[in-house]
C-alpha cells in the first residue's frame, strides 16, 4: 500500500424492526492531492452476516442480552475483535427505531463495538438511507435517470424519488412484513395496529391465540399491497391509505423511468426466496409483484441489505481563518450529525426562503430541532461578499427556527464553504441572539450522511480542525 493511502477495518450494524444483520469491509482510502484529505477508492466486503430475527421481549423493548449475542456472535464469524474495528456505524431503523431503550442500545454498543459513528433512522431518513443502500443513488447518478427505490421492511415502506443521483421526494407508510405474527400452528401472537385497522376494513376476525386462515392472511396482504400502491400513484388515496400514511404523501409528479424494491420484503418479490418468518412477507411480496407499476421493474445492487457497510473516517480539513466561536468551552464537539441546507444564495434571498430550506432539511433527516445537537451545512456557494441584508437575513432565519435549541441552552454549530463563518456569527451574537451558544466555522465542505468532530483551535490561530466521518455504501460491481 502506497504512504498516500490508508485501510481500514469497517462495520455497518442495521438493527431493523425485523431483522438485525451486520456488514464487515475493508475500505481503502486514498490522499487527495495536495491536502489532507482521503476519500474512499476501494470497498471490499469481507464478511456479511446471517440475517437474524431482531429479538424483543414482551413489551416489546428490544431485548438487549439477545441483541448482543447476534451481533458479538457475528464478530466471532468474522474472525476479528472489536479492538480490531477502526471504525463503522450503528443504524436503528423503522419500528425498532421507536422503541424505548432504542437510543440507551444504540449507546452502549457504541462503547463497546469499536469507534462508531451511531444515529437512530426516521422515516424520511431511512428512506434516503435504502435509496443509497439499494444503489439506486449511484445507477441514478450514473445513468441520468429518475428511480423509485420502494424499501419494505418489516413495518413500514420506505419510498425515496431519486432524480439524476439526488433524493428529490421521499415519503413512508405503514405497510411491511409484520402487521400480524403467526406461531408455527398459524395462531396469531402479536397484532398491530396496521393489522387491526385492515381486519377491521375488510371484514376480517383477528384474535391473538386465535389461527388466522390463509385466505384472510392473503386479503391482508392484497390490501397492503394496494395501499402502497396507491402510495406510489401519487394520485388520491383512499380513506385507508391516508390512515397508514407516516408522511405526507409524495410531491413530486414528474417521469419515473424505473422502479425499485429494496428491503426485507424485496426477496420475495424478486424471488430469492420463499422461506417463512411467521409473517405476510411472502405472500406480500407476491402480490407486490402483481401491481402494475407502470414503469420498468429495476433490480437494485442490494436488496435486504440495502443500508451502510460501515464509515470512511479519515478525513481532516481545516476551518478558514474567519470562524467563530462564542466560547471556547464549547469546543470539542463529537460525532454531529450534518444536516445540509441548499437555499439559492443571491443578494435578494429572504428571511423565509432561508427558513424553508432549513426546516426542509431538517424533515429530511427526522430531526426535531430541540432534541440533540447538529450541524447545519450551507453547501450551495454563497456569494463571496454577501450584503448585510443577506446575513441579516440568514441569522434571523436560524435563530427562528432552532428557537428550541437555544431555549434548551444547545449549541448551534454552522458550517460554511465560503468564509463568512465570523461574519453571520457576529451578526446572530452581536444583534439577533447575544444569549446563543455558537460555533460558526467556514470552508469546509460538508454534505448529508457526514458526521464531524470540531476540535479546539490550534494556539494562537484562527483555524479550526474538523474531522469528517462519512456513511459508506455498497458500490455496483
Amino acid at each position: 500500500m502506497s504512504s498516500g493511502s490508508k485501510s481500514l477495518r469497517s462495520v455497518g450494524i442495521d438493527i431493523g424492526s425485523t431483522t438485525t444483520h451486520l456488514a464487515f469491509s475493508r475500505l481503502t482510502l486514498g490522499l487527495v492531492e495536495g491536502k489532507y484529505k482521503f476519500e474512499v477508492v476501494g470497498r471490499d466486503i469481507t464478511y456479511l452476516s446471517d440475517i437474524s430475527l431482531t429479538p424483543f421481549t414482551e413489551g416489546y423493548n428490544i431485548d438487549t442480552e439477545r441483541l448482543s449475542s447476534i451481533l458479538f456472535e457475528a464478530y466471532r464469524d468474522a474472525g476479528c475483535s472489536p479492538d480490531e474495528i477502526d471504525t463503522g456505524a450503528i443504524i436503528i431503523t423503522g419500528e425498532a427505531a421507536k422503541k424505548h431503550n432504542a437510543e440507551k442500545i444504540i449507546n452502549l454498543f457504541a462503547g463497546r463495538l469499536g469507534k462508531f459513528v451511531c444515529a437512530t433512522a426516521g422515516p424520511n431518513y431511512e428512506a434516503v438511507l435504502a435509496a443509497h443502500g439499494s444503489g439506486a443513488v449511484e445507477e441514478s447518478e450514473r445513468s441520468g435517470t429518475t428511480i423509485m427505490n420502494v424499501d419494505v421492511g418489516g413495518g413500514t415502506s420506505k419510498i425515496a424519488v431519486v432524480r439524476k443521483g439526488e433524493v428529490v421526494d421521499t415519503a413512508a407508510i405503514s405497510v411491511g412484513a409484520r402487521p400480524i405474527v403467526l406461531d408455527d400452528s398459524g395462531r396469531v401472537v402479536q397484532i398491530e395496529e396496521t393489522a387491526e385497522q385492515i381486519a377491521k376494513a375488510r371484514g376480517i376476525h383477528l384474535a391473538l391465540k386465535e389461527p388466522l386462515s390463509e385466505a384472510d392472511q392473503r386479503k391482508i396482504a392484497t390490501t397492503l399491497a394496494n395501499c402502497l400502491y396507491e402510495a406510489m400513484g401519487r394520485g388520491q388515496l383512499s380513506e385507508l391509505t391516508e390512515h397508514l400514511m407516516i408522511t405526507p404523501p409524495l410531491s413530486y409528479r414528474g417521469k419515473i423511468d424505473k422502479v425499485a424494491f429494496s428491503g426485507g420484503v424485496s426477496e420475495y418479490i424478486y424471488g430469492y426466496t420463499d422461506r417463512s418468518f411467521g409473517d405476510l412477507g411472502r405472500v406480500l411480496g407476491e402480490e407486490i409483484r402483481k401491481l402494475d407499476l407502470g414503469s420498468p421493474l429495476s433490480e437494485p445492487v442490494e436488496r435486504i441489505r440495502a443500508t451502510v457497510i460501515g464509515v470512511s473516517q479519515y478525513t481532516l480539513q481545516v476551518s478558514g481563518n474567519t470562524t467563530f466561536v462564542s466560547s471556547p468551552d464549547l469546543l470539542p464537539l463529537r460525532n454531529l450529525p450534518v444536516v445540509s441546507v441548499s437555499p439559492n444564495f443571491s443578494n435578494t434571498l429572504s428571511e423565509g426562503a432561508i427558513e424553508d430550506a432549513i426546516k426542509e432539511a431538517l424533515q429530511r433527516h427526522d430531526l426535531a430541532e430541540g432534541d440533540g445537537e447538529f450541524a447545519l451545512a450551507f453547501r450551495r456557494p454563497v456569494i463571496n461578499n454577501p450584503s448585510y441584508g443577506v446575513m441579516k437575513a440568514l441569522a434571523k432565519a436560524v435563530i427562528s427556527v432552532l428557537e428550541n435549541q437555544v431555549k434548551r441552552g444547545r449549541t448551534l454549530v454552522l458550517v460554511f464553504e465560503a468564509d463568512i463563518g465570523m461574519g453571520i456569527g457576529r451578526v446572530i451574537v452581536e444583534e439577533v441572539e447575544p444569549s446563543c451558544n455558537l460555533v460558526s466555522v467556514d470552508e469546509i465542505l460538508l454534505q448529508d450522511f457526514n458526521f464531524i468532530d470540531i476540535g479546539k483551535p490550534t494556539p494562537g490561530e484562527a483555524f479550526i480542525p474538523v474531522v469528517v466521518k462519512s456513511l459508506v455504501f455498497p458500490s455496483k460491481p
